[in-house]
């Protein structure tokens, strides 16, 4: 549909729609730029503050996969005022602002519609240098790829609107989705790595394959080093699979080579969408080391899932077991 628009022409847009990355970025001078991004959705759980943390911080994301620092916010809410209480906004207002707090931004307005179901997200306004912006489209032959988040947040929420999803799985699905990508961006810029996005609705598999397509190269996944939430395969071996890890399976089989072995479980997690799901960073091998050394002290477990390779059949080739 986006064919079908005509193209901003600013030579001030540094990253715009051409390509699928994470944010656009519009240059102010020689030395400072704006990344903007904007995201919303409707609930993932069911408590309104827990919801509103989600949402903020899966909108802060995009800014930090760019490598930008987000400074400023607004509130976008759609909310069924006929039928939930106020008080149930204001609870998602606030769970919003508390990750918006710990970001270092400042939520100075918004808009709200009426609508038959909740939503809430963030536009949100970053700073970042020309000189160091991350993109999707930069990964390099004989990078790693690590990944800062575990996967499942959409098979978890599945089994959870069925009733079936442990305290336990829950309970680290959520801290999963509200904890901000900040501290690892802050790595990967002081490491210094190639390329960046963050995993969210298009799963592992697309957000891999944007990066491998706009790269110019392959990726070989390494299917027993992805982490996953607790419980998450179990799930998804039961069919507690999202929708919308078949519309990405659909939409992109063709670009991946599957091993053999690997179980129909595994291959719906890497297709299942994630909210505020980790960042996939592809750093040069000699620095991986200091990358999850310093990740681990942030306290982010990282892994390294993947590596870079020359452009082959496929876009994507996800092995069995572990690298070697």
């Amino acid at each position: 549909m986006l064919d079908e628009v005509p193209k901003t022409m600013d030579p001030r847009v540094l990253v715009g729609t051409e390509t699928a990355d994470d944010a656009g970025v519009y240059r102010l001078d020689a030395h400072t730029a704006l990344v903007q991004t904007v995201d919303f959705f409707t609930p993932v759980v069911d408590d309104p503050f827990t919801f509103g943390q989600i949402a903020a911080a899966n909108s802060l994301s995009d800014v930090y996969a760019m490598g930008g620092r987000p400074i400023t916010a607004l509130n976008i809410v759609g909310f069924p005022f006929c039928t939930l209480p106020g008080g149930v906004l204001a609870q998602i207002l606030a769970g919003g602002q508390s990750k918006a707090a710990e970001a270092g931004v400042a939520i100075i307005g918004g808009h709200t519609i009426q609508d038959k179901e909740p939503k809430y997200g963030l536009a949100v306004t970053g700073l970042i240098s020309p000189e160091a912006i991350y993109t999707n489209t930069k990964a390099e032959v004989g990078d790693y790829l690590v990944l800062t988040k575990a996967i499942g947040t959409g098979v978890v929420a599945t089994a959870e609107k069925a009733g079936m999803a442990s305290a336990r799985a829950l309970a680290e699905a959520v801290a999963n989705m509200i904890m901000l990508n900040r501290y690892a961006a802050e790595v990967m810029c002081s490491v210094g790595c190639h390329s960046c996005t963050d995993i969210t609705g298009f799963g592992l598999i697309g957000h891999t394959y944007e990066m491998a397509a706009g790269s110019k190269v392959a990726v070989r996944l390494y299917a027993g080093e992805v982490p996953l939430i607790a419980e998450a395969a179990d799930y998804a071996s039961l069919g507690l699979v999202p929708g919308g890890a078949y519309a990405n399976r659909d939409a992109l089989e063709e670009y991946v080579a599957w091993g053999k072995n690997i179980p129909q479980e595994i291959r719906d997690l890497f297709y299942d969408p994630q909210t505020s799901g980790g960042l996939l960073i592809a750093v040069p091998p000699e620095k991986v080391d200091k990358l999850l050394v310093r990740l681990q002290e942030k306290g982010t477990a990282a892994a390294v899932i993947g590596q870079v390779e020359p452009r082959g059949a496929k876009h994507i080739f996800v092995v069995e077991g572990k690298r070697k």
